[in-house]
């Protein structure tokens, strides 16, 4: 049986929105989030969760998933009932802080797989590298800033120039590590402004050439640009090839001349990783 390839597009949808959940289901998106921690008012938590269950079967398209609040908040309990149908296929847990937490959670839910964010406390900036776990469900982490920000009491996570401002490329770059480390997908976070979409295109080409695999997305406008960025071009497919080829032929060889360029095992290893994301 072949792998499933891992999403390149994690879509949030508010799961008390019926509308905006049937948007979503019939995205092109890989993987569709229904959200209930932040999107979801106190509130409309019990409805939210109700709107799912009447979800019916899925019928192909992008892959289930559900945003449960986080532990030890008043809900989480309450949203673990909605793993029992049949069609979600794994829990995106929100501010996570180490391992532990996955494994905490995992005591409930079983072996269904986790997608950990990894970077809305203060504390969880210090833990990135507890993720590394054999006995864990976890596949994916992603990072977010906007909690942190609120978390650290920033009344910005931008400079004067309009970058990320340190701290958060430093959360950043902790949660690809993190995700490398712990032999999980690295996943980048989401871009606020859903209308700038020359923008969106530019920070997801950069997430693909640091090594993230996907990204989240929030609005079903974002997930074209996404997709296009985690997929290969086919000149990227065709020297990877290429290059995987050449080691073929010389297996034994450690530093090879491929297009004019000397290519050594790292560049191998790359080359597998984007043959495997092609497929």
């Amino acid at each position: 049986m072949s792998e499933v390839p891992a999403p390149r597009s994690w879509l949030f949808v508010p799961a008390d929105s019926e509308k905006k959940v049937a948007k979503a289901i019939a995205s092109e998106a890989d993987a569709v989030i229904f959200d209930l921690e932040d999107s979801v008012a106190p509130d409309r938590k019990k409805a939210a969760r109700e709107l799912l269950k009447e979800l019916g079967a899925r019928e192909g398209g992008p892959r289930w998933w559900v945003r449960i609040n986080p532990i030890g908040s008043e809900f989480h309990k309450d949203d673990l009932s909605v793993l029992k149908l049949p069609d979600i296929e794994g829990i995106v847990l929100p501010k996570a802080e180490s391992g532990a937490d996955v494994i905490h959670l995992s005591h409930s839910t079983g072996g269904i797989p986790i997608h950990a964010i990894v970077t809305e406390t203060a504390a969880s900036l210090f833990g990135l590298l507890s993720y590394r776990d054999m006995k864990s469900p976890l596949v994916a982490m992603s990072w977010g800033a906007e909690d942190l920000s609120a978390a650290l009491g920033a009344s910005s996570k931008y400079d004067a120039d309009g970058s990320l401002s340190f701290t958060y490329r430093m959360a950043r770059s902790l949660c690809l590590a993190g995700a490398v480390a712990a032999g999980v997908q690295p996943v980048d976070g989401v871009f606020a402004d859903f209308r700038d979409e020359a923008g969106l295109i530019a920070e997801a080409q950069a997430a693909a050439r640091e090594g993230f695999t996907g990204k989240l997305a929030i609005h079903p406008a974002q997930v074209g640009p996404i997709n296009a960025a985690f997929t290969p071009s086919d000149e990227e497919v065709a020297h990877a090839q290429a290059i995987v080829d050449a080691f073929a032929a010389e297996p034994s060889a450690g530093v090879l001349s491929v297009g004019g360029k000397m290519v050594d095992r790292p560049h191998l290893i790359q080359a597998e990783r984007v043959l495997a994301r092609a497929r």
